[in-house]
Parts: structure tokens; sequence; C-alpha cells
């Protein structure tokens, strides 16, 4: 019995240093200071932004994907970025973000249904930010924590990666494509 607790032991304590060491939870800002091109909020979250996506359960299958319309605007430090999602199942969601800059690389956000403040920090072509969502009530209206990290890519899109936990255990992935709306940007050009 003392062998086979030792065991298991060893077993969650070697997967515990794998999540934490050699995972998407150990990745850092520091890790990317040197990558380019920038992430300037203020330039990459502006304007109409299109945004694609698939949202993974806590098996690893995908359970929903999403098309979104995003636009960001800022005066100064601070920022709104209004999002209207359409979902696979049909339902539709909407949540802005209000941004403030704190520094030229953190910043603080909120929005309807986050618990408290978002913080965020950029680091050469990256951002990363935590935050606590209140899921909708018809999905459970659990809060989860969430880690988005957002990768800007040279053409300018961005690639979003998020985690979403409750109590420690992942129950939910988050992967999407952010990039400047064609479409938007078409109907600017035939509208002058």
């Amino acid at each position: 019995m003392t062998i086979l607790l030792i065991l298991v032991i060893g077993a969650v304590t070697i997967m515990s240093a794998r999540s934490l060491l050699l995972s998407f939870r150990a990745q850092r800002p520091a890790d990317y200071a040197a990558t380019s091109p920038e992430f300037d909020l203020q330039t990459v979250l502006n304007g109409p932004i299109l945004s694609e996506g698939l949202i993974y359960g806590p098996n690893g299958r995908m359970t929903n994907s999403f098309v979104a319309q995003m636009h960001g605007e800022w005066e100064g430090n601070t920022g709104t970025l209004s999002e209207d999602f359409t979902y696979s199942n049909g339902k539709r969601m909407q949540r802005k973000w209000f941004l403030t800059l704190v520094s030229d690389k953190e910043f603080t956000a909120t929005a309807d249904d986050i618990e408290g403040t978002a913080t965020g920090e950029v680091s050469g072509s990256t951002v990363m930010m935590r935050y606590r969502i209140r899921l909708p009530e018809d999905a459970g209206g659990h809060v989860l924590n969430v880690t988005d990290w957002l990768y800007l890519t040279e053409d300018g899109a961005i690639m979003n990666r998020s985690e979403m936990r409750k109590f420690g255990i992942k129950v939910a992935e988050l992967i999407a494509t952010m990039r400047p709306d064609p479409s938007e940007a078409r109907q600017s050009i035939a509208a002058q």
C-alpha cells in the first residue's frame, strides 16, 4: 500500500510540474520581450476587427465556434473594444471592454461580465491578460479564471489562445484569429 501511495503522489507531482513548467501556463510575458512586431494596443486594437474562433470543452473536443465583429476606439490612454459574437449554435452575445493603459506595458480592463478588473501586460509581439468571467445563466452562470494570450503576426493578424479554469482545472479553451475587418475596409473605400 505504501509503494502504491508513493507512486500516486509521484505521478501527481510529475503531472503538476509538467502543467506548470511545460505547458500553456508556463509562458511569461518576459519570454516574448524581444519578439516583433511590437504589439501597440492603441494601433492593433483600433477600428473594425473580424474574429473567428473555436471553443473546446474539458475533454478537448470542439463544443462551439463563433464569428465576432469587433470595433476598437481610443482617446488618449483609454479605449473601448466592442464585441458582437454569433455562435454556431445560433446564440448571440455582446461585450464591451473598457481599457486603460497604466503604463506603456501594462493595462487594465473591465466589462459587464467580468468579475473585478482584468490585468494585462504587453511584451514584444504579445499581450497576456488575466481575468474572471461570469458565464451567462444558460451556460451555468459559473465564474471562470481566464488567461488570454494574443500573438501579433507579421501581417497584422492576431492569434488568440485562452484557457478557462475552475478550481484550477481547465474546463475550456478558445483559439481564435483577429484581423482588420476586410469587409469594413471595402465599405469605407466605397463610401469615399
